[in-house]
């Protein structure tokens, strides 16, 4: 079903809309009805006033995208903002109730259950009644269970509510596919450096203070947000708020303010992101991206034989018989790890994978798994043919199990040439090594293998 359009009259002054803030991205002071008060957090007080004044989205809030094509269409979808934390969702619904003049009510599902969310409804259906329609915003939206995100089907599709949640995770994981295909699923970018630059710039000019930094310090202060627009305001706002007579530098500023943890959970998307990345970036042969993404992971808190584990799979998967010694290479990194412990252990870590990144590649041995394991299952029991299957008993000679068996190394080469297959089943190719590192030995090996067993045949 196509997401409901609610179509909506021009803009006007929203006396009831609920006045919230997403503590951070804005121009100087909010010309709206509601003025905070002069020693309210800075983040309140750059509120931003209208969609336009939002910084970093201008892909969904600028004239050519989503949400600009909507307000200027004179209609609104239920939609789903996508986003890391301190990127504007928050703000960018409220603002969206105030554009369409709609009446605005938030509830979070961190801190809302089911009497709540009948309550909403119960409201909105009644509003709607009086010829006032209802935007609700649901931050956190992931965390209604799949039963509860399906109460929300009725209304949206009613047009009692337009739905408007926020999500720190990916949709596709986290929500219903009944309730995404009734949304737009938008995707807010974490601000870059110009972005939070600006959001500094205007921290100054509502405050009529200059930041005391040098300008290494503000640039090592807009990296340490880490692209999160909230978390820097209020880092601005303590650095304003305590006396210091000299500019800092990076040294200093390290000093005064805490150190901020990379945004990482180690059971959500970030955590497979990194892995990915790791993984793509060993598999392309870069040394120093994944050196990188390891280190991501790592300072974040990730659990070293985690990676290590991953790193071990990569070398079979992805290297296999091009260099054998990746394998061998992880597993004393294993070793070197559960002897020395962290951080020392986490050198033999950094060493398995370096060696995995600049290692011949070759994926012969994982695509040969997977085309014998395809093979093993189609073909059931088939029994191998009789001179090579084992024959302990009399019986079992009599009968001809081992007949005709020609031990390899009678022979000079150490190669006899003979037949491995069920009699009901035709030789298969499942490994076709590289002409990549030692594999291309083994190659050239089984040519030779090959090409002998051809002249047996004839």
């Amino acid at each position: 079903m196509d997401a409901f359009f609610i179509p909506f009259p021009r803009p006007a002054p929203a006396a009831s809309v609920t006045a919230m803030s997403d503590l951070f991205e804005t121009l100087p002071p909010d010309t709206s009805s509601h003025q905070p008060a002069a020693d309210a957090p800075l983040a309140d007080r750059l509120r931003p006033a209208n969609l336009g004044e939002i910084i970093g989205q201008d892909h969904l809030t600028g004239p050519d995208g989503a949400i600009g094509r909507m307000v200027a269409a004179g209609k609104l979808s239920s939609m789903i903002l996508w986003g890391p934390p301190g990127t504007g969702k928050t703000s960018m619904a409220r603002l969206l109730g105030e554009a369409t003049g709609m009446r605005f009510v938030a509830i979070s599902a961190v801190f809302s259950g089911v009497a709540d969310l009948k309550k909403a409804f119960a409201e909105a259906e009644k509003m709607a009644g009086a010829g006032q329609r209802t935007l609700l915003f649901v931050d956190e939206i992931h965390r209604f269970n799949r039963a509860q995100q399906d109460g929300f089907l009725p209304f949206v599709e009613r047009g009692t509510v337009v739905l408007v949640g926020a999500t720190t995770e990916n949709p596709s994981f986290e929500l219903n596919a009944a309730l995404l295909s009734r949304s737009q699923v938008l995707i807010l970018r974490r601000l870059d450096e110009a972005a939070l630059g600006t959001l500094i710039a205007r921290a100054e000019a509502l405050t009529g203070r200059a930041l005391p930094l040098t300008d290494d310090a503000r640039a090592a202060l807009i990296a340490s947000a880490d692209g999160d627009g909230r978390f820097l305001l209020n880092q601005v706002e303590t650095l304003l708020s305590v006396r210091i007579d000299a500019p800092l530098d990076p040294a200093g500023l390290a000093a005064l303010l805490h150190r901020r943890m990379p945004v990482y959970d180690k059971d959500r998307e970030g955590h497979y992101n990194l892995i990915s990345a790791l993984h793509k970036a060993m598999r392309g042969s870069d040394p120093q991206a994944s050196l990188y993404y390891l280190a991501r992971m790592l300072v974040a808190g990730e659990e070293p034989l985690y990676v290590l584990r991953r790193i071990t799979r990569f070398a079979s998967e992805d290297i296999g018989m091009a260099d054998p010694q990746a394998l061998v290479q992880c597993l004393a990194a294993k070793d070197a790890y559960a002897f020395l412990g962290s951080p020392e252990g986490e050198l033999a870590i950094v060493q398995a994978c370096l060696y995995c990144a600049t290692a011949p590649k070759s994926n012969a041995a994982y695509a040969a798994q997977k085309a014998a394991w395809k093979s093993a299952r189609a073909t059931g029991s088939l029994m191998p043919p009789p001179n090579i299957l084992n024959a302990p008993t009399k019986l079992m000679k009599d009968i001809g199990y081992g007949k005709g068996y020609t031990y390899d190394h009678d022979r000079a080469e150490g190669f006899s040439g003979a037949n491995y297959w069920p009699e009901e089943m035709n030789p298969q190719r499942f490994y076709q090594p590289v002409e990549r590192g030692y594999e291309a030995r083994i190659a050239e090996r089984m040519r030779t293998w090959e090409k002998m067993r051809d002249e047996n045949r004839d």
